[in-house]
């Protein structure tokens, strides 16, 4: 564009006055444009994203890699599947990917151990790559807390072709008192990599999602790990006090009126 202002010509891509807010978002904001259209590497740029989101649904996810890691948190883990048999099967029937295959129940119902007070299922769901990048370092912050709260934490179960409700159906057959699903998010355009949490109290196969509570977009460009951790902790002690969860228990977290013995192990801003 220098060159062609040098030469006196007009310009091909014309920039967009919002141009300097762009340094504050990932949002595809003020792209410019060439004559009616994109310009061209806004466009290479659109189509990379694309891909990258494409390659988060379809990415396998490979539980066996986060046992090692578990185990240095000292954490005990169990794998699970869904009823939907593979990939093609999951995106076509949410309905399957909502409750345990056959052999997974059993397994489940198996366990002799007492049953915990709180389970944590890490779940492929829609972005695997989510999960292999964020599950670890945010159950890594959640640990200090539950420990504070004197909570008794079940094996770490990894469950294949998850959708959010099949933590109510792991957490029933573990006869667990509350579950946090943490599990890939649908992947934006910008965020192919997003984590999403949701706590039940007493959960159930019936539990509606208005029952659940949710944590959206931990990742360290989003919501990052002590602060996802904590508002975890923090929901989780109401929850335990007041016995519900989803749309009756406000997340109010940020409010130091209403800590108990879970504060936030990091400097509010």
């Amino acid at each position: 564009m220098k060159k062609e202002k040098e030469q006196g010509l007009s310009p091909l891509v014309h920039n967009n006055p919002w141009e300097t807010l762009r340094q504050f978002t990932a949002a595809r904001i003020a792209l410019g444009r060439t004559g009616s259209s994109l310009p061209t590497d806004e466009l290479l740029r659109f189509g990379l994203a694309h891909a990258q989101a494409r390659d988060a649904v379809h990415q396998p996810f490979d539980s066996q890699s986060l046992k090692p890691e578990l185990f240095a948190l000292g954490l005990e883990t169990l794998t699970v599947a869904s009823a939907a048999p593979d990939r093609a099967t999951y995106l076509c029937r949410p309905d399957l990917g909502r409750r345990l295959s056959e052999n997974s129940r059993q397994a489940l119902q198996r366990l002799t151990a007492e049953p915990a007070d709180v389970v944590l299922v890490i779940a492929d769901g829609l972005s695997s790559k989510a999960v292999h990048r964020q599950a670890v370092p945010l159950i890594a912050a959640l640990l200090p807390y539950l420990r504070t709260l004197e909570l008794k934490l079940g094996p770490v179960v990894l469950a294949h072709q998850s959708r959010v409700a099949l933590g109510d159906d792991i957490a029933q057959a573990m006869k667990a008192r509350a579950v946090a699903i943490l599990i890939g998010e649908r992947p934006g355009l910008s965020s192919p990599d997003s984590l999403g949490i949701y706590m039940t109290w007493g959960p159930h196969t019936k539990r509606l999602e208005s029952e659940r509570n949710c944590i959206s977009n931990v990742r360290p460009e989003g919501l990052n790990y002590p602060q996802a951790a904590f508002k975890l902790a923090w929901l989780l002690e109401q929850s335990f006090q007041r016995k519900l969860s989803g749309v009756n228990l406000k997340d109010e977290s940020d409010n130091p009126a209403l800590h108990n013995k879970v504060v936030p192990m990091f400097k509010l801003e």
